[in-house]
């Protein structure tokens, strides 16, 4: 038996296997559980409109542009904005209710998250042909403090311009998924593609993004790979980390019905057939849901990586240089969907140094960056893995443009 022969049919055994367990739970009630556990209706009603209608809704200007901020990627799909729309110019806010408490103490990913949204709205402008003129409010990233919330992060003033002529980040907004799924190692990212990307982003002082992909950079990626299972390991250990991370978990319909956010069963990257057992079985315990993010972190998402990128700045907590960052993500993914790469944030290193420099702990995991990166100028503020993947990525929940515009 060659060994495409022996995949396939430990494949095949894999498929029949998962199949007969459905068997036995439906037969044991499983169909009931199904239906309270949404396994039949993935990606479907009101939660996740927005991916759908955001294009086909009678809808253009400021408020267009809204609607496609709303579908930026985001820390655990907290969803950390808000809006205020007037003629030409939208405000930026940070939704502090969103905070991820002891995961993210500094603020510094609700920061990224506001960036990914300020990118996606900067394209919607572009289409329609407007210049989108960024201002970002200067500040810094304390613990314990908060952004005035009568004080916007950012302001956009829109002034007319000529339509965009390459629409092909703006084509991926509704496309873009977070891949928690398995990468292909087969398939590398072609030297001409990381050229483009790397021209793509280009244009933002004072952020730098590195690539390393495992076929030329392979001990740097094994480092980096460590880096990432150790701070995993790290956060897990952390009781009060782990529990502001799993108060996003969305395990059952109602919740993503009432919440419309988090992260929910379809969007860890399971196998079709693995998705709907996780549904049919009893939610995980915290401790068990840590195991297996472990677990997966290590063996699939770290061991199936072709690439990993970080995005840096010279200082990890100026309010503007996470905002500017957080606008490279997006741009970054968007131009991976457009390619048909799926892509995926890993920041379980920085995470750990906000934690550490919180607790007045020894930086040991800011100094393993450091040692990393070989220099002391720049900082790590975002980390991420590219690849194709075999699989398309599924919807994630998002609350509606009337739930986050904001009045005077």
């Amino acid at each position: 038996m060659t060994g495409s022969t022996k995949k396939a049919a430990s494949g095949r055994r894999a498929f029949l296997k998962g199949a007969t367990g459905l068997v036995v739970l439906a037969g044991a009630g499983g169909v009931w559980r199904a239906t309270e556990t949404g396994v039949f209706s993935a990606g479907e009603g009101p939660a996740y409109a927005p991916w759908r209608n955001w294009r086909t809704e009678q809808v253009s200007g400021e408020m267009a542009i809204v609607q496609a901020g709303i579908l930026a990627a985001n820390a655990h799909n907290t969803q950390p904005w808000r809006f205020h729309v007037e003629a030409q110019r939208i405000a930026l806010y940070a939704d502090h209710d969103r905070h991820l408490g002891a995961f993210d103490p500094f603020r510094r990913e609700m920061m990224l998250s506001l960036g990914c949204a300020l990118e996606n709205m900067v394209q919607a402008a572009a289409l329609q042909g407007l210049n989108a003129l960024i201002e970002l409010t200067p500040g810094r990233l304390d613990a314990g403090t908060t952004t005035a919330l009568d004080r916007p992060v950012a302001v956009i003033r829109l002034e007319r311009g000529e339509p965009a002529t390459d629409s092909s980040l703006y084509d991926a907004i509704a496309r873009r998924r977070t891949h928690r799924g398995e990468y292909d190692l087969g398939q590398s990212i072609s030297a001409e593609l990381q050229a483009e990307l790397i021209d793509q982003i280009s244009d933002q002082e004072g952020v730098h993004t590195l690539l390393y992909s495992r076929e030329d950079h392979p001990g740097t990626m094994k480092t980096l790979g460590t880096l990432m299972v150790q701070a995993t390991e790290e956060i897990i250990s952390d009781r009060e980390m782990a529990a502001d991370s799993a108060a996003w978990f969305r395990f059952d319909p109602d919740a993503i019905r009432h919440h419309r956010d988090g992260v929910t069963l379809d969007t860890v990257g399971l196998s079709p057939v693995r998705n709907v057992l996780a549904k049919l079985a009893p939610a995980p315990s915290p401790a068990e849901a840590d195991r297996i993010w472990f677990k997966r972190t290590r063996d699939v998402h770290v061991a199936s990586a072709p690439m990993f990128g970080l995005i840096t700045v010279r200082d990890l907590y100026d309010q503007p240089s996470a905002l500017t960052a957080g606008r490279i993500w997006q741009r970054i993914h968007l131009w991976a969907t457009s390619h048909g790469i799926a892509a995926h944030p890993l920041n379980m290193p920085m995470e750990r140094v906000d934690r550490e420099k919180q607790l007045g702990q020894a930086p040991l995991t800011a100094e393993r960056l450091r040692a990393f990166l070989g220099e002391k100028e720049w900082h790590a503020t975002f980390g991420f893995r590219l690849g194709y993947a075999n699989a398309p990525a599924r919807f994630s929940p998002r609350r509606s443009v009337d739930q986050v515009v904001i009045e005077a």
